[in-house]
């Protein structure tokens, strides 16, 4: 019996049966895309959480900078009223400064 040589076409649907993934490697597959899916789902989570963790951190952070605005604020106030009280002006007091710098010989402090 003579043997003929395989069609072409007979060649090459056998190489794609070989290259062909099977039942278990698509099942594989699938059961890794679902793991996926639940670690993705997980990190939605955590960073919704973040999120909020990350917003309530900066209304404390606003409250408390105003907080320390209005504390300084009125600091300055209260300083400046003493220093009027006194009979002494703010430009005044500059003035001063300025001409003790330059009679001890200092740099002038900006």
């Amino acid at each position: 019996m003579s043997t003929e040589p395989d069609s072409l076409i007979l060649q090459m649907l056998r190489e794609m049966r070989a290259d062909m993934a099977t039942k278990d490697d698509v099942a594989a597959v699938k059961g890794d895309i679902a793991a996926m899916q639940s670690q993705f789902g997980g990190l939605k989570a955590d960073f919704s959480s973040l999120r909020a963790d990350v917003a309530s951190d900066m209304i404390a952070l606003r409250k408390e900078l105003g907080d320390r605005i209005v504390g300084l604020r009125r600091a300055v106030v209260e300083y400046h009223t003493s220093v009027i009280g006194h009979g002494v002006l703010i430009s005044e007091l500059e003035a001063r400064l300025r001409r003790v710098e330059q009679h001890l010989n200092l740099p002038e402090a900006h």
